[in-house]
């Protein structure tokens, strides 16, 4: 795992169909540690989560369930997801123990809804830390830029592309992505720049 934002941490696991990584996240929070829709852990990874320890797992969409049983398994972490993602993810196998609702503060986090991609997609914002982490709403690909996954995959793409506008109301430096690379610094003019080559709905 590394340190990318002071307090955050993440690890990544390559996708040889899609050709970029997957990311998982852990915010380290003296409430609790929250571990974001966790990939396959790298050798020790699962070592480290269980040794800082976990108290939640937030899963962003219905297709981000990943290694939540393994990490939930191995650290007693409560896992929450959308209501509307949830049956879903429960039939893919997921364990789910409780529910996110859009406007719920969770650690530093407010919930976000960015519906489109499935309805119950979920962004999370630390306003304090300028920091904005993404499920598949909006993926780190090609490096350096954010981009929307292809039409087909989403359940409604002109959703989507109103959600991802309703973005710009907030205040944020850094996008840690699901998919992709993320932006360290200056996500926010990345997303307007996304934004500008959207069409319209």
């Amino acid at each position: 795992m590394r340190e990318v934002v002071p307090g955050v941490l993440t690890w990544a696991w390559f996708s040889e169909p899609h050709g970029y990584d997957f990311n998982g996240t852990l915010v380290l929070h003296e409430e609790g540690n929250l571990c974001i829709d966790p990939v396959e852990p790298a050798e020790g990874v699962l070592d480290q989560l269980a040794e800082r320890g976990v108290a939640q797992i937030l899963i962003s969409n219905r297709n981000h369930a990943r290694a939540a049983n393994d990490v939930r398994e191995r650290t007693g972490a409560r896992v929450a997801i959308h209501p509307a993602d949830a049956a879903y993810a429960k039939e893919q196998g997921l364990q789910i123990d409780a529910e996110l609702v859009v406007g719920q503060r969770v650690g530093p986090f407010s919930i976000v809804g960015v519906p489109g991609k499935s309805p119950g997609e979920i962004a999370l914002h630390d306003a304090a830390r300028r920091l904005l982490i993404m499920g598949d709403a909006l993926i780190g690909n090609p490096p350096g830029e954010l981009s929307l996954l292809r039409d087909r995959v989403l359940d409604d793409p002109g959703l989507l592309r109103r959600s991802v506008r309703g973005l710009l109301e907030l205040d944020f430096d850094t996008v840690l992505v699901g998919d992709g690379v993320p932006i360290l610094e200056g996500g926010r003019e990345q997303l307007r720049a996304l934004i500008g080559r959207l069409p319209p709905d």
